[in-house]
């Protein structure tokens, strides 16, 4: 008799994954460099600083349409897309990072689910095979017959001509 053994020895990788978590935009602040960028991101990245933005670029344009096309092309290239178009896609840039950290983190809880189904299997795979071992020694105590009929039954058999 052949005596299948299946232990599941659980991955490293799973532990180090438990403690760490799924990776998001919040584990870049770990610099000092990294808490100032997204403090002024934060603060320059929102509709309200780009509607404060659009007023001031619009206090010089009485003057830009004064002094002529070639200063009215300058106002709109370097001072009202610049300032207004700046806030607005940080502020795009923030949902996009959003949405980014929400996808991680549901393919992170995905990931989780399917590797507790997989412990699982591996489980019920080791009561399946305890189990089939306890039938195999009650059905087969000491006569050899009935494990000579399993044996000739799962022999492929050829098929008819007709």
């Amino acid at each position: 008799m052949t005596t299948v053994t299946v232990e599941h020895t659980p991955h490293e990788r799973l532990a180090e994954r438990e403690k760490a978590g799924p990776h998001t935009t919040k584990a870049e602040l770990n610099s000092l460099n990294g808490k100032i960028a997204v403090l002024i991101t934060n603060a320059v990245g929102t509709m309200w600083c780009a509607y404060a933005f659009t007023l001031l670029a619009l206090i010089s344009l009485p003057e830009a349409i004064k002094a002529g096309t070639a200063a009215l092309v300058a106002w709109i290239a370097q001072t009202f897309l610049q300032l207004v178009l700046l806030s607005v896609i940080m502020v795009g840039q923030k949902v996009s990072a959003a949405a980014s950290d929400k996808q991680a983190l549901q393919t992170y809880k995905d990931a989780e689910a399917l590797l507790k189904i997989q412990d699982d299997v591996h489980r019920l795979i080791k009561l399946n095979n305890e189990l089939t071992a306890q039938i195999h020694a009650a059905t087969c105590k000491g006569d050899p017959a009935p494990v000579a009929a399993a044996k000739a039954s799962a022999k492929p058999r050829t098929p008819r001509k007709t």
